[in-house]
């Protein structure tokens, strides 16, 4: 049985009907992604989206600026700020891989949200307001959470 052509060529030619291939490829888009999954799949690799909401500058902004908005005393937001901070740098899609606590303040299970709002697995002023509810009803305030948080390492 004969060997394939690609077989004879020289590792050097190889590689440069290889370029010649991809570089036809690329003035196609539409091969040239199809190319690159196959080559993916091949490789044993998975193409990924980026997560829905993850955590950019704006949406941490955003956050804290809607927390601001919602505890008005320097003092409450400074110590609610604080443990977000430490809990989930205030991605509101951050999630504990060995607790499965979920969101800004890290609820468990973080579906106890739910009873701030149906939006609280993507909505920051959801998340803030379960928090602060949690908060207020636990530990006095913000400021006792933080300072529970402080001697324990969690609240």
């Amino acid at each position: 049985m004969p060997r394939p052509a690609s077989d004879t060529l020289s590792p050097k030619k190889r590689f440069l009907v290889t370029v010649s291939r991809i570089a036809r490829h690329l003035t196609n888009p539409k091969k040239a992604l199809a190319s690159a999954a196959v080559a993916a799949a091949t490789a044993g690799m998975v193409l990924t989206a980026a997560p829905a909401h993850a955590a950019t500058a704006n949406s941490v902004t955003e956050a804290r600026s809607i927390a601001h908005q919602m505890i008005p005393s320097a003092a409450q937001y400074n110590a609610f700020s604080k443990i977000v901070e430490r809990e989930s740098g205030w991605n509101v899609s951050a999630t504990n891989s060995s607790s499965g606590a979920y969101g800004l303040v890290q609820a468990l299970p973080g579906s106890k949200m739910a009873s701030a709002g149906s939006d609280w697995k993507t909505n920051a002023k959801t998340q803030i307001k379960w928090g602060l509810d949690y908060m207020n009803s636990r530990y006095g305030s913000p400021v006792g959470a933080w300072s529970f948080w402080q001697t324990h390492g969690w609240y």
